[in-house]
């Protein structure tokens, strides 16, 4: 129990320094065009890995002691009738900034700001987990986003 409770803390801090923390986040442009943001704190590390563009895909790995521990796949995109992407983005990282401590699966279950709206639906838990994000702009859905993981290489503990 002890460790699960360090991988909650764990993935809130690594929020905060990960692609919800904005532009100031340092990320790496890979060779195959994904982009690599990492985060490392003790004895964890965060490596979340993406291909962006619309569509949008990729991974989060969560590594203990260098052996992978918990993980997020997430594909998304914004409707193509979205003229000013980055405006959508810029509120999804506000959104995702308010994750739960207690469900960090992406963001809270409602997230309102000027004309957005943010909604998140998840089952499960740490240990196995799926959800679903949307963005409403003026009511009208221009953002949607599926997401699920778990532990992972549990078998040896």
């Amino acid at each position: 129990m002890k460790k699960q409770s360090s991988l909650l803390h764990f993935l809130i801090e690594a929020n905060e320094h990960g692609y919800a923390s904005g532009e100031a986040t340092p990320s790496k442009k890979e060779k195959d065009g994904s982009t690599t943001i990492t985060f490392a704190s003790g004895e964890w590390r965060m490596h979340d890995n993406f291909f962006g563009g619309e569509p949008y895909g990729g991974r989060l790995v969560v590594f203990h002691k260098e052996k992978p521990h918990w993980i997020m796949v997430y594909y998304g995109n914004v409707s193509k009738s979205v003229k000013n992407i980055a405006e959508v983005y810029a509120f999804l990282q506000n959104a995702l900034k308010h994750m739960p401590h207690d469900a960090p699966f992406r963001g809270p279950k409602k997230f309102a700001e000027k004309d957005f709206a943010y909604k998140n639906k998840w089952k499960g838990d740490l240990d196995s987990y799926s959800g679903e994000e949307v963005i409403l702009q003026k009511k009208k859905e221009i953002y949607r986003a599926t997401y699920l993981g778990g532990f992972v290489d549990r078998r040896d503990e």
